[in-house]
């Protein structure tokens, strides 16, 4: 423990017990807790826990209300019904991540989850270095030495972004008054990518001539965690003419909502402009200016992994969340059932299910080329 004690950043953030560490005599108490808390399964289970389960998040924490809250749901909705000890951990910055990563590993976690594609190289490191532990990531592929086989000791958690951002394509299209379409994406990554072309794809399949602006925020982990940034673009694309703005961006695309909101409604009482929420269902964060969320069940199946864990009966390799599992969908509830018109929703369940038989085939950026 002194190692990685060593190794622990004065900028991480640790929230246990409800409580922010952000010193360094804080990190000791870190240190205590992981050696006093649930520190052996049979601690556990003399204090009645069914697992422990340690998760360390993306940058942007926990309440970014999208990638990193839907994770959270997830884990503290096990931790109601499953009765697991829950530990997590909010890295201050990248380098904090990995110290939290393996601090959780040294005291014999049942998992540790890391929240991410961000994480990918570092649960790599940590889960060769700790080939007993089971771990699991979001967004992340974990493979053994040979770079082919899934790992063992790893659930890795995928989604087909594409194919839920193609029926938010095809209603952005639908709404669009302008016939211009926004897209925002955090980092210039491939993953994001998939939004992107799945968004595309959608929108051009309702409209041939639809229109796009298409910008990323950055290409380093802040870019997931700057609302002015992504607000400053969103008035941009507006200005080109955009009216329906897609965001997949972490925290940054918040900026996007303020942008929309500040164009204020009609005299109908209708937004002038919209955004699409991403990742968790963001309709009710600026009422009536969230067309729709493209909703990534994240809660589901960081619940989903850490039964397996409970019940004994982990799978380590992939984990793919599709249309087929209602791992990916388009979110409706009070908030914008009336901005969606029932033809329009009508024609996106068509799509979806055609989708799922093949009869769509969705581009996916991220598959291997023939």
């Amino acid at each position: 423990m002194f190692v990685i004690l060593s190794h622990l950043s004065m900028h991480l953030t640790v929230r246990f017990m409800n409580n922010r560490i952000t010193s360094i005599a804080s990190l000791l108490v870190l240190a205590i807790f992981l050696l006093s808390s649930c520190g052996t399964q049979t601690e556990a289970k003399r204090e009645g826990c069914t697992a422990r389960v340690g998760i360390v998040f993306d940058i942007g924490g926990k309440n970014d209300r999208s990638f990193n809250a839907a994770a959270w749901d997830g884990v503290k909705r096990a931790e109601k019904e499953l009765g697991i000890c829950l530990n997590d951990v909010e890295p201050g910055n990248p380098t904090s991540i990995e110290p939290a990563m393996r601090a959780f590993a040294e005291r014999n976690f049942d998992l540790v989850v890391g929240v991410g594609f961000a994480q990918g190289p570092i649960m790599q490191r940590v889960a060769n270095d700790y080939p007993d532990i089971k771990f699991a990531i979001i967004d992340g592929v974990i493979f053994e030495k040979d770079g082919k086989t899934p790992k063992q000791n790893v659930a890795s958690l995928v989604f087909r972004e594409h194919e839920g951002s193609f029926l938010v394509g095809m209603i952005a299209a639908a709404k669009s008054k302008t016939g211009t379409l926004g897209f925002i994406g955090g980092m210039d990554i491939p993953l994001i990518h998939k939004f992107a072309t799945g968004y595309r794809e959608g929108a051009k399949f309702q409209n041939p001539d639809i229109k796009f602006v298409e910008n990323y925020v950055g290409v380093t982990d802040s870019a997931w965690n700057n609302p002015g940034k992504g607000k400053e673009l969103a008035l941009n694309q507006i200005e080109k003419g955009a009216d329906v703005i897609f965001t997949a961006a972490g925290n940054s695309g918040l900026g996007a909502f303020d942008a929309v909101e500040q164009y204020g409604k009609n005299d109908s009482g209708e937004a002038n402009k919209f955004v699409i929420g991403v990742d968790s269902n963001q309709n009710g964060v600026k009422p009536g200016f969230v067309l729709t969320s493209m909703v990534k069940r994240v809660d589901n199946a960081v619940f989903d992994v850490v039964n397996e864990v409970v019940e004994g009966k982990f799978n380590g390799g992939f984990h793919v969340f599709g249309l087929d599992k209602d791992g990916v969908a388009y979110s409706m509830d009070e908030f914008n059932k009336s901005l969606i018109s029932q033809d329009v929703i009508s024609k996106a369940e068509a799509a979806r299910t055609k989708i799922v038989a093949g009869e769509i085939k969705v581009t996916d950026p991220m598959a291997p080329k023939n």
